[in-house]
């Protein structure tokens, strides 16, 4: 029921889109046998709309990854660098929850590790709504920024660093099999928000995947069991990403495609000063416009790398 109610979705939108065309094409056939500019004008105004529109669920019928449309896990971990660094992942959270706003895309906190002074050292959080997965999943890498440090009493220019991960809630139809004795559970008191009994017992949960050393944890629930829980579909979900990854470099292997966009390569660099610029260092795409990109406007970086991550499974070249 899942997949029809999708599907159903996907296809309303299609024919909304045909109605609407068909219906603006008669209104300016109308207009220019009558000379109205004004309607003319309007009709022409939706078309153009309309275009973007359908150039957006083209790029969403290519999202047929096993996994894209999952929810999702993403992670931000800030560098090395201090409050800097930790200001920067700060920031970074800040730019994907605006996205995730301007989609209709739920988010949840399963974990966060405030700075001392500002900031986050880390943040899981999980991602509800269509393909949100299939959406973020090119995000994974290491995001630099360029800037004026406002924590540098000497206005001194600064380099920072934060990597992003991103990994599929896994569902009913995807198997995962996990040994115990492949994994090693720690148990610890939560720091984040959630009420006096998460603050005071041993209640939030680090699952460690030995072979792999793949780790996953979880504090927001109210008990270590249901922490233990969710931590466990997080490693799930993230060995299966690795999965994923480890195919499509094969593919791109075989197709003679150098492709950085696995964990530890960086993928995108965000220059505050001494002018603004964001550059997606896979796909070219830059913007001067750094504080819409701040704010959530991200569509540009992730369709183009999308499309690129899409060509090169394809086998296909520019």
């Amino acid at each position: 029921m899942k997949e029809r109610t999708r599907l159903d979705k996907k296809i309303s939108s299609v024919r909304d889109i045909e109605q609407t065309l068909e219906d603006n094409i008669g209104m300016i056939e109308l207009a220019e046998a009558e000379g109205d500019q004004d309607v003319i004008k309007e009709s022409e105004g939706i078309l153009n709309h309309l275009r973007t529109k359908v150039e957006r669920r083209q790029l969403e019928s290519l999202l047929s990854g096993e996994a894209d449309g999952n929810d999702c896990y993403l992670q931000i971990n800030a560098g090395a660098g201090g409050t800097e660094a930790q200001d920067w992942a700060d920031i970074l959270l800040r730019m994907y929850t605006r996205w995730c706003e301007k989609n209709d895309f739920k988010i949840e906190v399963l974990e966060r590790n405030d700075g001392e002074e500002a900031g986050i050292k880390s943040i899981t959080l999980k991602v509800s709504g269509e393909d949100s997965y299939g959406w973020l999943k090119t995000e994974t890498g290491v995001h630099r920024l360029v800037r004026i440090s406002p924590f540098d009493s000497s206005a001194r220019r600064h380099t920072s660093f934060a990597s992003v991960s991103v990994s599929p809630v896994i569902d009913d139809s995807i198997e995962i099999e996990i040994e115990e004795k492949d994994i090693k559970v720690d148990t610890y008191r939560s720091s984040g928000a959630g009420g006096q009994h998460v603050n005071t017992t041993d209640s939030a949960v680090r699952i460690t995947h030995i072979p792999t050393g793949i780790v996953a944890a979880c504090q927001n629930q109210r008990s270590q069991h249901q922490n233990r829980a969710a931590a466990m579909e997080m490693l799930k979900g993230k060995i299966y990403e690795m999965e994923l990854r480890k195919r499509e470099d094969a593919a791109a292997a075989e197709h003679g495609e150098k492709t950085d966009i696995g964990w530890g390569h960086q993928i995108r660099s965000y220059v505050l000063h001494p002018y603004q610029m964001i550059k997606d260092l896979r796909t070219g795409v830059e913007t001067t416009d750094t504080q819409a990109v701040l704010n959530g406007d991200l569509d540009q970086f992730l369709e183009a790398s999308l499309a690129l991550q899409l060509d090169t499974k394809s086998g296909r070249s520019e």
